[in-house]
């Protein structure tokens, strides 16, 4: 049997990085529908899980694809699947499913432009409010941002991690552009390699209750065969797992799955700050748009302009008070996305009209320049 973590130098893309940062996260169960431009995540565990013992399925389309992992899931593995916009709206009923049974898993998202078949080869950001609320009801949601192959083989490890303690599906919202693209990615050794596993319950099987919170807000999680009795519904139901139809339930149950999300958001949240600490201007932007953002600051800095960056690694939850924060010491806020603003729409939410907030993207297909940026970063300073 091979190993599940290839330790070593490697010239990967992002798609491939992904699949090998699953397998040293743990994952022995992915169940997938092929789509452009992700197919490459399943092919790579379709060939590298039975060298390690774990199944890979490919279902009949992907709304049976996220109800699989969801149940590999119950039966305790880790467990993942990867899709692209279409896809990706195929399985937002599922995800939800998962949040209301909080169940770890991980998601992929390798956006492409839309809507519908739109460009199926060429990327975008533009899923991004989809994401945070494309299935129904009210909760809240982790999704992650890779710039890169190298990141996004990290941040696979950490969307399981994040998933196995907190009990909810990941998401990470790559893009077309860091799918494909090839680039160096160094794999540590196994033993260098932090993973968490769901917390398992103690006690006696018979009083056991599924979604009774621990310390951490989060129940712990048996796997079937068990012992445990174990009700699982997607209706509104109490610690049992029972569903119970009043309001009282709804607000009880609604709280504990918001709350763990939010009662954590110093634990979850992460950014990076580039050139802000004098910053009048600052740049705002996520994945393959923050590496044209960050060469658009530099320029911007050889001509007198003091620009910065931050730069969102975790869009959802989203880092409310650092924009607000950063609001209130700069002159104005530029977000760069491959979209018609969607997460531009947040950062003038959080800035509260203190100060400008303008956009510098488009609907999608290729990169935004760090000309473009360039462009915009001197208009913000003759206007």
């Amino acid at each position: 049997m091979k190993q599940a973590v290839l330790t070593g130098e490697h010239f990967l893309t992002g798609d491939v990085a992904c699949a090998e940062g699953a397998l040293a996260a743990g994952c022995l169960f992915f169940g997938g529908y092929p789509i452009t431009p992700a197919t490459e995540i399943a092919e790579r565990m379709s060939e590298r899980l039975p060298e390690i013992g774990g199944t890979f399925i490919q279902m009949e389309d992907e709304i049976a694809a996220m109800a699989s992992i969801l149940g590999a899931s119950w039966a305790g593995k880790k467990t993942m699947t990867a899709t692209s916009g279409p896809g990706f709206s195929l399985m937002m009923e599922n995800i939800g499913l998962g949040i209301v049974t909080e169940t770890p898993c991980v998601v992929v998202n390798v956006q492409r432009a839309g809507p519908s078949t739109g460009l199926p080869t060429q990327g975008a950001q533009a899923d991004m409010m989809q994401a945070r609320w494309g299935s129904h009801g009210h909760y809240e949601i982790i999704a992650l941002a890779p710039a890169s192959p190298q990141e996004i083989f990290y941040q696979t490890i950490e969307a399981f991690n994040l998933s196995e303690k907190y009990r909810i599906p990941v998401l990470i919202m790559s893009d077309e552009i860091v799918g494909h693209m090839s680039e160096r990615v160094s794999i540590p050794a196994e033993k260098d390699i932090v993973t968490v596993s769901r917390t398992a319950p103690k006690g006696r099987k018979d009083r056991f209750k599924p979604f009774q919170p621990g310390p951490n807000g989060v129940a712990p999680m048996p796997a079937a065969g068990q012992g445990y009795n174990v009700h699982i519904t997607g209706l509104t139901h109490d610690e049992k797992g029972y569903p119970v139809m009043t309001v009282e339930a709804q607000e009880e149950m609604m709280a504990r799955i918001t709350g763990k999300i939010r009662r954590n958001l110093d634990d979850i949240i992460r950014t990076e700050s580039y050139r802000l600490e004098d910053a009048e201007i600052a740049v705002i932007s996520y994945g393959v748009s923050s590496r044209t953002s960050l060469a658009a600051v530099d320029e911007a800095r050889n001509l007198g302009i003091k620009a910065g960056l931050l730069r969102l690694i975790t869009v959802w939850p989203f880092p409310e008070e650092q924009i607000r924060q950063l609001a209130r010491r700069v002159k104005k806020m530029i977000t760069v996305e491959i979209n018609l603003g969607q997460i531009c729409l947040e950062v003038q939410r959080c800035a509260g009209g203190r100060i400008p907030v303008t956009l510098v993207g488009h609907a999608g297909g290729t990169i935004i320049s760090p000309e473009r940026v360039v462009a915009e970063l001197k208009e913000a300073v003759s206007s």
